[in-house]
């Protein structure tokens, strides 16, 4: 069934936008063909926020972000950073902002130390005023003796927490982290949302990527979903999740996976479902009335002597609103037909 389309929630006005995207376009040549991976996007970040961009590989995420930092050309549109013409201006940019990659930049020969020394004098910091900002960024990220150690010897968490301090080692008023949780546990991962919380409480605005439906719940200011290069919804978690009053149920069957597909389909059309998903063996259905569902499909289970191995009702999710726009999961979704998919330096390769 098919949903009204959200209303773009806009950035609070209270704040000077930090970035301010319009119209945005870029396209690459794969396999002898053009394939758009960002098109026609609009934005605005206000200063001072926490916000995301989410959704599956391919969605157009990394390539935004690469435009927004100079790293590449956009084939259209216009882009404002910091208040500065990215296309007109990209040096300008780049002294205003701080960016950390998938991969990040540390050099892992060097210890910590020598890393935030050199990113402070190549930002023009002076050899002492460097000094004292690698001695803080060594207190408010807890590297403690790791600061004097070659990076090699660090654990992911770590090396994360020395790339986040070499992204803000000049004070950058916007800070763009592609995928900055990715291979972390969930301990380091919740130590670093807490880090991003405290440096948006200092002042500075975060754009971030990323593909994980808590990260951008719990973190996140607003978020804009991204699927195939356009923005399908835009505005805080809370709103985006409040626009669909449905409730999830989640049913894993005791069956064989051919026959999942028919399964769910039986299941969706007894509980009157509006949508429905399967993935790895699980049937996912958005229900409005999760009382009267939850018998239907057990009705159709107990009717058919399938076992059921798990089943659960939920709030709507992040992934529910996905779901709702696309008709498919945003956990499952991959690179949309022959769109190219991101790999992790932000190039664009075949999917």
């Amino acid at each position: 069934m098919s949903s009204p389309p959200l209303t773009p929630t806009p950035a609070p006005t209270a704040a000077p936008a930090a970035v301010a995207i319009s119209g945005l376009r870029k396209s690459f040549r794969v396999a002898g063909q053009t394939v758009a991976a960002v098109s026609g996007i609009d934005l605005t970040v206000a200063a001072g926020e926490i916000f995301g961009l989410l959704g599956p590989n391919g969605a157009g995420k990394t390539t935004t972000l690469r435009i927004l930092t100079t790293l590449l050309p956009a084939d259209a549109g216009s882009a404002r950073v910091a208040g500065v013409d990215v296309l007109a201006e990209p040096a300008v940019v780049r002294r205003r902002i701080g960016y950390v990659s998938q991969l990040g930049g540390a050099d892992k020969s060097a210890t910590g130390r020598e890393n935030l020394l050199l990113a402070g004098r190549l930002y023009g910091l002076s050899a002492a005023d460097a000094a004292r900002r690698c001695d803080e960024l060594a207190e408010v990220f807890d590297l403690g003796e790791l600061i004097t150690r070659p990076v090699r010897t660090y654990s992911g968490g770590q090396r994360r927490r020395l790339e986040l301090a070499l992204g803000i080692m000049h004070r950058p008023q916007v800070l763009f982290l592609d995928e900055p949780t990715t291979g972390l546990d969930p301990q380091n991962r919740a130590n670093l949302w807490d880090q991003l919380r405290q440096l948006r409480a200092a002042g500075t605005t975060i754009c971030l990527t990323t593909h994980y439906l808590d990260e951008a719940d719990q973190l996140c200011d607003r978020v804009a979903i991204i699927d195939r290069g356009r923005v399908i919804a835009l505005g805080s978690p809370d709103q985006l999740k409040g626009r669909y009053s449905a409730d999830t149920i989640t049913v894993t069957p005791d069956v064989a996976r051919p026959g999942l597909p028919a399964l769910a389909r039986e299941l969706a059309d007894a509980a009157a479902a509006q949508a429905i998903s399967t993935e790895n063996g699980v049937i996912r259905l958005t229900v409005t009335d999760p009382t009267a569902a939850m018998a239907a499909v057990f009705g159709v289970l107990t009717g058919r002597r399938v076992n059921v191995l798990a089943a659960s009702v939920g709030q709507p999710s992040l992934d529910d609103v996905f779901l709702r726009e696309t008709g498919r999961s945003l956990r499952d979704a991959g690179p949309a037909g022959s769109r190219p998919a991101e790999s992790a330096t932000g190039q664009e390769v075949a999917a």
